[in-house]
Order: C-alpha cells, then sequence, then structure tokens
C-alpha cells in the first residue's frame, strides 16, 4: 500500500504543490510507518476552536498533530496535522523566511511528532530540531529552524 497525503489549503496560500513535493520527498526520508496523512491549512478561529477542544487551551495554535491510527506495535499508521497559516505568516516575516519554508518547517514539525518525535523536554527539543535542520538541508532548502538570518527568539524557544 502507498503512502496517502491530502492537502486542504482552507486559507488559500497557493503552496499546496510546493508542500505535497516537499512532504513526499520527507516521507521517503524518514521511512515512516504513515500511510495516511492529511494537512489542513486553516485560519485563527479554526485552530482556536480545534485548540481548546482536544487541548483545553485559548487561542490558535501554530500546529496542531492528531494520531489516527495505529499499526499493532502502536506505531502511527495515520495522522492529521493542522496548520494556523496566520501564525505562520507572522512568524515568516518576524524571521526572514518564506511562507511556503514557515509551513513546510510546520508541516515536518508535526510529521515528526507523529514519527514519535517529543520536544517538550531540553533534549527532546534540540533532537527534533536538529533533525528538523538535518531534513531541510537535505531537501536543498537550508536550515529554516536555525540560519543565520533567524531571530533569537525562535532560536531560544520557539517552536512550531
Amino acid at each position: 500500500m502507498g503512502f496517502t497525503l491530502e492537502i486542504a489549503d482552507r486559507q488559500r496560500t497557493g503552496h499546496s504543490a510546493f508542500l505535497r513535493k516537499q512532504m513526499l520527498a520527507i516521507h521517503a526520508m524518514l521511512q515512516s510507518r504513515l500511510d495516511e496523512l492529511s494537512i489542513a491549512l486553516v485560519g485563527n478561529a479554526d485552530s482556536a476552536r480545534l485548540h481548546m477542544e482536544f487541548m483545553q487551551l485559548p487561542g490558535p495554535a501554530d500546529v496542531l498533530t492528531f494520531e489516527l491510527e495505529y499499526d499493532p506495535r502502536q506505531r502511527v499508521t495515520a495522522g492529521e496535522i493542522v496548520i494556523c497559516v496566520p501564525i505562520a505568516r507572522r512568524s515568516a516575516r518576524a524571521n526572514r523566511v518564506p511562507l511556503r519554508h514557515e509551513l513546510l518547517l510546520y508541516c515536518l514539525h508535526g510529521v515528526l511528532h507523529l514519527a514519535g518525535y517529543d520536544d517538550r523536554t531540553k533534549r527532546g527539543f534540540n533532537r527534533m530540531h536538529r533533525r528538523e535542520d538535518d531534513i531541510l538541508e537535505s531537501l536543498g532548502l537550508g536550515k529554516v529552524f536555525y540560519p543565520p538570518s533567524v531571530s533569537r527568539r525562535r532560536a531560544k524557544g520557539f517552536h512550531p
């Protein structure tokens, strides 16, 4: 069975084709057990509603990741990533990176969560973001999370 990837660009960013191409390459690199992935690019209201419904936290979230199905060894085989485009747009401007790279970073961050990465500890945070940079560099995009031009705010604890 092949990998199924669906992208719903509800904010009409125009970056679906770019994200699809890069996420297919990322899936191959990770040799992930993921068979199905859906990505939804949403606005503040949808993000805030989901954030409250599933995490009991007010306001929009940059990225929400949902595990939907598992294999017999409890590895995720289907998942959904919900990205708040207005947050990504603000962050891209603040950090002087293209919006499509910021969106890809958020997609990558979500898929790493689905692959078992956890950024709630300092060690996990550093491991996850190093992996993000390694993958983005291997795609020929350069470091998005820790490029020289990115502000110290991001390097000190921002994470999608």
